[in-house]
């Protein structure tokens, strides 16, 4: 392993990256990290462990840290522990995982996309797409299987995307246009679900409603499964991604040179973008704002020129969840508000500091 720093000559023909980096070098392969980045990561799984251990002990029956570990890790464990840790709570905060880093990954996406902070899926309208897919699933076809609202939420975030493409693209995709845009179809979409919901009976109304709100509560590993399946194969597809956007964020013209086709990346990043949040409304209704403020908390932790660190933003989604979870169960509400209560605040911080920031 060899290292490079941020000093201002580098002998040897080293490149000073302004950062220090840690580079291992096997052959002819290398890989380069940034040491900050690497720093940051570990927190935060750190901090994810110390809230999925809080997190697996809150409930009806309350169990210490060492009741939980022991549950976990010792076979031997009181019995009754292990069947509420493992069999119980543990799918719920395995999906937390999942649905948080795949919400993160999905908003550092579409804020890279739209050269914007604001331009993440749950605020141009794309949440608002699977919710809506979702209701016509439970309230005009009168079935709440979980593959059924799951493929109705995963249509309704695709039918969306192609909408909101179709009407803001003229000769070109500009990020601007498909914020605009977005908002607007979502904001449609959402009156829509609203008047689907007065149009039904009390019961299913209340029912879609509550999944509405976002919630971890009734799910186990047979939907752990495939939503972890899924979520692999689009971690992939995203990272594929990466790269060419980051180019775009310098430019069409930038890109262009260095090979990358703008309008098939774009449509590429907001295909891998709108299924990321249609698999997380699918598997536990809309949480909203974490795919707004993970990315770019990701970006302050990291002190990174772009919210494409897909890693860390994928491990800040994730401990936001968690900890929005622990919440949740100590104050006995859907996860889904407390992100909402939380991210209205932080929401309104950002929209300050971007008003701030133009004045000056």
């Amino acid at each position: 392993m060899t290292a490079t720093t941020t000093a201002p000559h580098r002998p040897g023909g080293r490149v000073d990256f302004g950062r220090t980096v840690w580079v291992w070098r096997t052959g002819p392969l290398a890989l380069r990290v940034d040491r900050r980045s690497v720093l940051v990561c570990a927190v935060l799984a750190a901090v994810t462990a110390v809230f999925g251990v809080l997190t697996l002990g809150s409930g009806s029956l309350p169990l210490t840290p060492a009741q939980v570990l022991s549950a976990l890790f010792d076979p031997d464990a009181d019995h009754r522990a292990r069947l509420v840790v493992v069999n119980w709570r543990l799918p719920r905060l395995l999906f937390a995982l999942v649905c948080g880093a795949a919400l993160a990954i999905s908003g550092a996406i579409f804020q890279s996309l739209t050269r914007n902070p604001l331009g993440s899926p749950d605020v141009i309208g794309f949440a608002s797409g699977s919710y809506a897919g979702a209701s016509v699933v439970m309230l005009l076809l009168g079935t709440a299987d979980y593959l059924a609202v799951a493929s109705g939420s995963l249509t309704g975030g695709a039918v969306t995307a192609l909408l909101v493409y179709l009407l803001a693209y003229r000769g070109g995709l500009a990020p601007f246009r498909l914020i605009i845009v977005g908002i607007a179809v979502g904001a449609f979409l959402s009156s829509l679900t609203s008047m689907m919901l007065l149009s039904v009976s009390p019961q299913q109304a209340m029912l879609a409603a509550t999944w509405g709100a976002g919630s971890l509560s009734g799910l186990g590993f047979a939907q752990l499964g495939p939503a972890a399946a899924v979520f692999a194969a689009l971690l992939v597809c995203s990272g594929a991604v990466v790269r060419p956007l980051v180019h775009l964020e310098m430019g069409d013209d930038t890109a262009a040179a260095l090979g990358v086709d703008a309008q098939r990346t774009r449509l590429l990043a907001t295909v891998a973008g709108v299924a990321l949040t249609a698999l997380v409304t699918a598997a536990v209704g809309p949480i909203a704002f974490v795919a707004l403020a993970a990315p770019q908390i990701a970006q302050r932790l990291t002190r990174s020129c772009t919210t494409l660190r897909i890693v860390p933003a994928a491990l800040t989604g994730a401990t936001l969840l968690v900890a929005a979870d622990f919440v949740a169960l100590r104050v006995d509400v859907p996860v889904g508000v407390v992100t909402v209560s939380v991210g209205g605040v932080y929401l309104a911080w950002l929209l300050a500091r971007q008003y701030a920031g133009r004045r000056r």
